[in-house]
């Protein structure tokens, strides 16, 4: 897919058609008793060779947050990748703001919106990232107010005329809110989630009307797109965020695969898993031919799945007749 490089941001690198989502890859954290990390089993040296693998595998595109194992998932991406000489220049790095973290204890303590917050939640995570600048700097708080994230736009643009980002951006589920950014001196693009079982149509029109990128999140399900968690599985663990079911979750409610989706996903395996590619592969094949303003930064536990995520590239998007039918089956709403 060399011909589905893009830029991120104006004037910024090109990145490869595939990211890297590295929340997996924080470790566990919690707010309060509600788990957030993808459970209580953390390898810290696998996670660096995750890292490893994905820019050995043509992946130049790194999405994070702040929130990500409050912390952990942009130092080891620093050390790993941005910390080494020379590698800084060769990948591009997005990270999110808005959470407040209590590191040393692995929780999410609340919010901050405030443009003061900005300066210093940048700070951090630049000292953590082992980098002088972020290439795209996003708002994490998906239903902030339109009136409380304009305040945000002055700071935000100073950022940029400073150097330490070269563009912000919100990652939201909200197109109204979406559209308030769009379009203002400094902005970059967009985050939403977006898969084969979940589409957003006004987010998507959105990027497209305004060329700018947006970032697919969730574009694996949380696990469930993988074919992983068949109908009937169920996740035990008690530090998995899908065993105890956050509201914003879609995928799993209590551990067990919603069964509409699990039911969706499986109307239409035979397209995904045409050609010779895995499950996972084709979903992420779904986005590149669903816009080609969708970047797909699928998360990875393991060097085999980034690998596996990484190898979607060499068969690139659906065609226009496997996506007519994918509709067909599923219904236009998707």
């Amino acid at each position: 897919m060399n011909d589905q490089r893009r830029s991120l941001v104006a004037d910024g690198p090109e990145v490869s058609a595939l990211g890297l989502g590295t929340w997996a890859l924080g470790g566990p954290s919690a707010a309060g008793a509600q788990p957030l990390g993808w459970g209580g089993q953390f390898d810290r040296t696998e996670a660096a060779n995750v890292f490893r693998a994905a820019y050995d595998s043509g992946i130049t595109l790194y999405d994070t947050a702040d929130a990500y194992g409050t912390g952990t998932a942009e130092r080891l991406l620093g050390e790993t990748l941005s910390g080494t000489p020379g590698k800084r220049d060769r990948i591009t790095l997005v990270s999110k703001w808005g959470n407040t973290i209590d590191e040393e204890a692995r929780q999410l303590t609340g919010q901050n919106a405030t443009p003061e917050y900005v300066r210093q939640a940048l700070a951090a995570s630049l000292g953590r990232l082992r980098t002088d600048h972020l290439d795209l700097y996003l708002l994490h708080l998906s239903g902030l107010p339109v009136a409380e994230a304009s305040e945000l736009l002055g700071t935000l643009q100073d950022l940029v005329t400073e150097g330490s980002i070269r563009a912000y951006g919100w990652s939201t589920d909200d197109p109204e809110l979406a559209a308030a950014w769009v379009g203002q001196p400094g902005f970059g693009g967009l985050e939403f989630e977006i898969n084969v079982v979940h589409d957003a149509p006004e987010l998507v029109a959105l990027c497209e009307s305004n060329g700018i990128p947006g970032l697919a999140r969730g574009p694996l399900g949380t696990g469930l797109l993988t074919g992983a968690h068949p109908l009937g599985s169920l996740i035990t663990d008690e530090q998995d965020f899908r065993r105890r079911s956050p509201d914003w979750l879609n995928y799993f409610r209590d551990g067990a695969p919603v069964k509409e989706l699990a039911e969706a996903l499986e109307a239409v395996r035979h397209i995904l898993t045409s050609g010779g590619r895995t499950l996972a592969q084709g979903a992420l094949a779904w986005l590149w031919a669903r816009s080609p303003s969708l970047l797909p930064i699928p998360g990875a536990r393991t060097v085999a799945q980034v690998r596996e995520n990484a190898g979607a590239m060499e068969y690139g998007p659906l065609t226009t007749d496997q996506m007519r039918e994918i509709d067909e089956l599923l219904g236009a709403d998707g």
